[in-house]
């Protein structure tokens, strides 16, 4: 009598960091290089205060797009954009490949699927990993961004703002406050950036098992489904921490909005709270959903394209 076989499980999918490393980088330079003006407008936006009389800089998006263009042109729209492409690459590796290697840990033996809370814990733990690039990134992009309405508000007062380079504000705040000073608002940033990769990418990983897969036998979900739930999910979750990302820029502006210095992000809250009403913390939010959207979008799209495993030769 024959002996019955025993049934082999699965082998396990190996998991190949080089190339999710650089599928990450030319992600996050794709996407930014796309949506960067929008971010500007974005970072403009929530910096803007309310004057006694109600009067405002910008009265919407389209306004401040045609203000800064009018007054800046063309390449004042990318105000900033060289030291976020430059940092972005290590800033969506991490998050992206970060977010890969836990679900990979955590995933269950012979399992398809994740818990919710084990993908919600991966996010959130790519999340914090990313906080090391994300803060200096963000800080000088901010300053940057913010420099040209700084330099539109001295101008109508009748003052004149020198230019300033990225370089020359690093430098700056290495001098006058060391490392540290270049990780001003990480506590906000660290409260956006965990939040916003719990929520972003289970949502993203649930609405993308929805679509139809490829043909190439790899499972994976064709390029507009992955598109698709890349805007769905980075919209959701960028409303939901708009608040925390209205703090993180107030904290790390150039100069904070009128009569409100910071010390901190409760001392922030409280005084925008305060002075403005709950709705101050959703400024910016359509802008931000819609940099957000696309961002995220094209990010995962590019991200699971393979360009990496072509060029290494990797199946």
């Amino acid at each position: 009598m024959a002996a019955s076989k025993v049934p082999q499980s699965p082998e396990p999918k190996k998991f190949s960091l080089l190339p999710k490393i650089v599928n990450g980088g030319i992600a996050g330079i794709i996407g930014v290089s796309c949506v960067f003006p929008l971010d500007l407008v974005k970072t403009r936006l929530q910096n803007q205060t309310v004057g006694p009389k109600g009067e405002k800089m910008y009265s919407s998006m389209l306004d401040c797009f045609k203000k800064t263009y009018a007054a800046e042109g063309y390449f004042g729209m990318y105000r900033g954009s060289a030291v976020n492409i430059l940092l972005i690459t290590p800033e969506k590796a991490i998050k992206l490949t970060a977010n890969d290697l836990f679900r990979h840990w955590l995933r269950p033996a012979n399992s398809t699927q994740m818990p919710l809370v084990r993908e919600m814990i991966a996010g959130g733990s790519a999340g914090a990993c990313q906080i090391v690039i994300t803060t200096p990134m963000e800080l000088l992009k901010i300053q940057m961004q913010d420099a040209g309405r700084v330099a539109a508000a001295a101008k109508l007062a009748g003052k004149e703002v020198k230019h300033t380079s990225a370089m020359e504000l690093t430098r700056n705040l290495l001098r006058e406050r060391g490392i540290f000073g270049l990780y001003r608002g990480i506590g906000a940033t660290g409260l956006r950036d965990v939040t916003f990769s719990v929520i972003y990418f289970p949502l993203f990983a649930r609405l993308n098992a929805l679509g139809p897969r490829k043909n190439d036998g790899s499972g994976e979900a064709v390029f507009w489904c992955s598109f698709l739930s890349g805007c769905v999910a980075g919209s959701f979750a960028a409303l939901a921490v708009n608040p925390m990302d209205v703090v993180k820029t107030r904290l790390q502006a150039i100069n904070p909005t009128e009569g409100a210095a910071y010390n901190g992000v409760v001392d922030c809250i409280t005084k925008t709270l305060k002075n403005e009403g709950p709705l101050a913390f959703f400024k910016g939010g359509a802008c931000r959903m819609i940099v957000i959207a696309p961002l995220f979008g094209i990010a995962q799209t590019v991200y699971y394209l393979g360009v990496a495993e072509n060029l290494l030769g990797i199946k």
